[in-house]
């Protein structure tokens, strides 16, 4: 049988950060807490639990509280049909979901999603932010239970939705055109004319100078990994960068932004993976998403 008070002491541990969080959260001495992560760990023969600042889950601890946040879901159910089951001196938690999404879909058409999810519910949400090509590996690591991502096939034991795509525009103001592409926007010019890139995963830059040029350039470049900062950067001629349609659409019809080639727009697309145990609990999260994304992302495929 699953030791369920010391499986709640791992996830508060790591929900919270530290032992002494946990503890009063639980109401419990952190003695307490810390002895029953001790036994549960000496009794699986696994640390679930990295000590540090903050305290963060193994991949075996990431499996536990995603089974936690499981068993929270069917009690949350099942004390809906059978309220007498509850002690009303000791009411439950919150469940909080663990959810992966990529920054730009949360900085444009993921957070309405989540908002009419949790006023509808009284779900918490713990949102991981991560590459849409690397969100998938949360699935599969079991530290999320659903995760937006570039990942088409599904996640061992996942289902999947197709969202539609999240179309990007390599932007400039017209100052840093006439000034780095006074000529237009040729291969040489780029190695010479600063971009915007998000964070060593980030592939879009590439991705585009690809699909337009046909080859690889490298060119100089700015790390701003912030959405609407990349907005700004190319706003107050930072340089140049793909953005997302969403943010600015007003600018390029403004005049304010321009694209680096006219028509050579980068569509990426999305999909919704959800943990096949957890789904039909998620129904109406799934059905948020779905609705949000068909808003603001273009048809795919």
């Amino acid at each position: 049988m699953i030791d369920y008070p010391a499986a709640r002491a791992v996830a508060m541990v790591v929900r919270t950060g530290s032992f002494e969080k946990a503890a009063r959260a639980l109401n419990v001495t952190p003695s307490a807490v810390s002895q029953r992560v001790k036994q549960l760990e000496e009794r699986l023969g696994a640390v679930l639990v990295e000590r540090g600042t903050p305290c963060t889950a193994t991949e075996r601890g990431e499996w536990l509280c995603r089974h936690l946040e499981q068993v929270g879901m069917l009690e949350k159910e099942l004390m809906a049909h059978l309220p007498g089951l509850g002690d009303p001196n000791d009411p439950a938690e919150p469940v909080t979901l663990a959810i992966a999404t990529n920054a730009d879909s949360l900085g444009t058409w993921f957070l309405p999603a989540l908002s009419v999810f949790t006023r509808a519910t009284e779900h918490l949400v713990d949102v991981a932010v991560d590459d849409e090509d690397h969100t998938a590996d949360w699935l599969r690591r079991g530290r999320v239970l659903a995760a937006v991502t570039a990942l088409g096939e599904p996640v061992r034991g996942c289902r999947v939705v197709p969202l539609g795509a999240l179309r990007y525009h390599a932007t400039a103001i017209p100052d840093f055109m006439e000034r780095h592409f006074p000529t237009g926007v040729t291969p040489e010019a780029l190695t010479r004319a600063p971009g915007v890139t998000f964070n060593q995963k980030d592939r879009l830059q590439r991705d585009w100078i690809r699909r337009t040029f046909g080859r690889t350039i490298v060119h100089p470049t700015h790390w701003l990994p912030s959405t609407r900062s990349f907005v700004d950067a190319a706003l107050t001629g930072m340089g140049w960068g793909l953005n997302p349609d969403p943010l600015v659409r007003d600018h390029l019809a403004a005049g304010r932004l321009r694209e680096l080639v006219v028509g050579t727009s980068l569509d990426v697309p999305l999909f919704w993976q959800v943990n096949r145990l957890a789904a039909d609990r998620l129904d109406e999260l799934t059905r948020n998403v779905v609705e949000a994304a068909r808003r603001e992302l273009v048809p795919y495929g």
